[in-house]
Parts: structure tokens; C-alpha cells; sequence
């Protein structure tokens, strides 16, 4: 695991998208380098950098191997 960022100060009640959208708008807060992207959870919205699942999708990672690929309908 890697650090990228870190931002104290904030109580434990605080919603993570809150916490996320202070840490980008400050001067030298978080920054995603272009064309990149960082794995958040559902309790995110998908933003320019950040990358959230589906909400309600169950995903398998086994059903992804090369031998393996989707069956969805999708």
C-alpha cells in the first residue's frame, strides 16, 4: 500500500465526499496526473480522476480471467 495523500483535521462523522472534495479544492491538495485514475468506493460519484463501481453491480473477479470472459448482457 501507498500513501499518495494525507489530510488530518477532519472528525470521523465527516461524509467521505466532503472530505475528498476539500482535499482537491485546496492549493496544494490532491492532484490525479493526467489520464490516470484513483479507485474510490460506491460511497463516491464518478469525477474527472476518480473511478467509483456501480452501485447495486455485483462484481467477480473471477469471472474476468482470459479463459473467463463477462457473460452480462451488458
Amino acid at each position: 500500500m501507498q500513501f499518495i495523500y494525507i489530510l488530518p483535521g477532519w472528525e470521523g462523522s465527516a461524509h467521505d465526499g466532503r472530505v475528498l472534495r476539500d482535499a482537491i479544492s485546496r492549493p496544494n491538495g490532491l492532484r490525479v496526473p493526467e489520464d490516470q485514475y484513483y479507485l474510490v468506493d460506491a460511497g463516491y460519484t464518478n469525477a474527472r480522476g476518480f473511478l467509483a463501481p456501480y452501485r447495486g453491480q455485483r462484481y467477480h473477479l473471477g469471472g474476468w480471467t482470459p479463459q473467463n470472459p463477462p457473460r452480462s448482457a451488458e
